[in-house]
């Protein structure tokens, strides 16, 4: 709103109202025309310069075992720093205190390297996003303490993030040679620690409409492999062994999960007590046969998997299915997801393979995102071990 020199009140309605009143003449009505749009050009400028302004954001990741910080520049990964705890291996699992001493002893060299290898200084940065949950409280403690501290300290914006909602995100990271997918798609993330099939309509807004009511498929591989007496992680063991043996040598039934839910705790008890007979009746069976036990566990593993991704792309109508988790990295789920596109019409998104496990990278796109809508945290934000989506 302004006044012109007669205090006439005028606005765009008001501009054209005052003419067909008489109260502007031609002369004045034309060239508050032509000052309003110089006005709307200047602004136009720059909002284009804001928006193409190169945004830098550090995150976070310490929901597990893993300590990971990144740099991203827009939606541009310029670094990204993982330090594994190889401790864990040892006790065949992750134990939350000895992950939360690592995370401390980590973070602060993890987030100098980032810097470093971006090539960024700390004073360039826009805004700092962490992972606030879901995950081992210790962990996260450590992650959020550090994040918060550090944005203060900078007096920069500070971005919380649900460590599932990245998993599924991060198919938005620019990379050359991988498609972002579009909206509407169906997220499947499987990890050690979870098994979901979500409906993601937009960035933010996810419905899970399908999860495990017990063990994750990772914890299937892992315990699967436990029992055969590979170290921990086994997936990845197991995974190698299938690709050289008969994926229908030995038979495990499928557990009977109504909905889009997922079950996997019956069938790692069914391993359990199929090699515990084969084991009473040779000794040997294991060592004879390994390769074939591997292939027909990842066999029925993939299975499970792919029958209810078939349920939730004829329940929803989706046939864009895009994956997360670091049990997308198994080369049989992704080869099953490869032929779903042809089999049955969908059109599949695999992550890089740096971004199927916890990292930070996915942590900075969902903070870029929500950078660029102004949805910030407080400051008194605090960790969430059972953050939902």
């Amino acid at each position: 709103m302004m006044k012109s020199s007669n205090n006439i009140a005028i606005s765009f309605p008001a501009i054209f109202r005052n003419f067909l009143m008489r109260k502007l003449s031609l002369k004045n009505y034309l060239c508050l025309l032509i000052y309003f749009q110089i006005k709307i050009n200047n602004y136009n400028a720059e909002y284009s310069h804001m928006s193409s302004q190169n945004i830098y954001i550090l995150a976070i990741e310490s929901s597990c075992d893993d300590t990971s910080a990144a740099i991203l520049c827009n939606d541009t990964v310029l670094s990204n720093i993982v330090a594994n705890q190889k401790i864990h291996e040892e006790f065949g699992g992750v134990v939350p205190e000895l992950a939360s001493r690592a995370h401390q002893q980590n973070i602060v060299p993890v987030v100098h390297q980032a810097l470093k290898k971006a090539n960024i200084r700390k004073e360039q940065l826009h805004a700092i996003a962490f992972t606030r949950g879901p995950g081992l409280m210790g962990s996260l403690l450590v992650g959020t303490s550090f994040a918060k501290s550090f944005a203060y300290g900078l007096n920069i914006p500070l971005i919380d993030v649900n460590h599932m909602q990245a998993h599924i995100l991060a198919h938005f990271i620019t990379e050359e040679g991988f498609k972002k997918p579009t909206f509407p798609f169906l997220g499947m993330t499987i990890s050690g620690g979870h098994t979901q099939i979500v409906k993601v309509e937009s960035y933010f807004n996810m419905e899970v409409i399908g999860e495990t009511i017990d063990d994750a498929v990772g914890e299937a591989y892992d315990k699967s492999g436990k029992i055969l007496g590979f170290g921990y992680p086994a997936g990845p063991e197991i995974d190698k062994r299938a690709q050289l043996g008969n994926p229908k040598a030995f038979l495990f039934t499928k557990p009977k999960v109504e909905g889009l839910n997922f079950s996997f705790s019956g069938f790692k008890t069914a391993v359990l007590y199929f090699i515990q007979k084969e084991v009473k009746m040779n000794p040997n069976f294991i060592a004879e046969n390994l390769n074939d036990i591997c292939a027909s566990i990842q066999y029925t593993i993939i299975g499970i998997l792919i029958d209810k991704l078939k349920t939730a792309t004829k329940e929803t109508g989706i046939t864009q299915i895009a994956i997360g988790g670091g049990v997308s990295a198994n080369s049989g789920i992704r080869k099953a997801l490869k032929d779903g596109e042809h089999k049955f019409g969908w059109t599949t998104y695999v992550p890089k393979f740096e971004y199927t496990t916890d990292n930070a990278a996915m942590i900075g796109i969902v903070g870029y995102l929500k950078y660029l809508e102004s949805d910030f945290s407080k400051n008194n934000v605090m960790a969430s071990s059972r953050l939902k989506i």
